[in-house]
């Protein structure tokens, strides 16, 4: 039981969220909708960016993984600073995260200088579009696995570790499927995010068709010069966005 008076504002909250989504839907052309959707740009916009979320979210599990368990088995001097700093790009514009990667990786930045004399060039590539993403997304799957680590708790770890498991045992057969279904749901809002990404992208990456321009940055651009392929491309967005989160709340189902 809750109290009724918290249907009003529930149901206006679900209105504020709902309605915009409806508008979409009912601007789109519907006579001309597979034109819009299909067009070589909006072809190339969109396997680019599912391209470049899968690796981005590929990089968060690899490199976030091992990031939640530190933060959440170990405790060190320093940790709260370092929890901060990793969760920081969840509030830091996009564009600020853009402008860093730019000044690490670009050129004359701090390892792009380094980087060029060798030959290899990471900013305004496809390369940078996958940094970018992961930049931002990576926050998304630290914080959801570290909240699984910290739940399930030590007690299987500590009940292995006595029967004489290494700890990369412990690690691979008992913690790991205990917090699975955090790990999926962090990856899954790694690569949602990842997906609907901009403003770090087309900062560090810039926005060249087939290269680097998403579809975000598509339909962006579209935005000025074909509103209603913009719209319908917006909703292409949408309906991936849905599928994603569907598929997610399945997959935790059957964990």
């Amino acid at each position: 039981m809750i109290p009724r008076w918290l249907w009003v504002p529930a149901a206006l909250g679900a209105a504020f969220l709902l309605l915009p989504l409806v508008a979409l839907v009912a601007r789109v052309d519907w006579a001309h909708f597979p034109e819009l959707i299909t067009s070589p740009a909006s072809r190339d916009a969109l396997w680019l960016s599912l391209r470049t979320s899968a690796a981005s979210t590929l990089l968060c599990i690899l490199l976030g993984t091992p990031m939640a368990m530190v933060l959440a088995r170990t405790s060190f001097p320093g940790q709260g600073v370092l929890r901060s700093l990793v969760l920081l790009p969840l509030v830091l514009p996009p564009v600020v995260g853009g402008i860093a990667l730019l000044y690490t990786f670009g050129r004359r930045g701090l390892l792009g200088h380094e980087l060029d004399v060798l030959g290899v060039q990471v900013a305004f590539s496809t390369t940078a579009v996958v940094m970018a993403q992961t930049f931002v997304a990576m926050p998304f799957l630290v914080v959801s696995l570290e909240g699984a680590l910290r739940t399930a708790g030590r007690r299987y770890d500590v009940v292995a570790a006595s029967l004489g498991a290494r700890p990369t045992t412990v690690f691979r057969r008992v913690t790991m499927p205990l917090v699975l279904p955090g790990l999926v749901s962090g990856a899954v809002l790694a690569f949602a995010r990842s997906l609907g990404e901009f403003g770090a992208t087309i900062t560090f990456a810039g926005s060249l068709q087939g290269v680097t321009r998403t579809l975000p940055l598509e339909i962006y651009q579209l935005r000025e010069t074909d509103v209603d392929a913009a719209v319908a491309l917006s909703l292409v967005l949408v309906v991936v966005a849905v599928l994603v989160i569907g598929f997610a709340r399945q997959g935790r189902g059957s964990l």
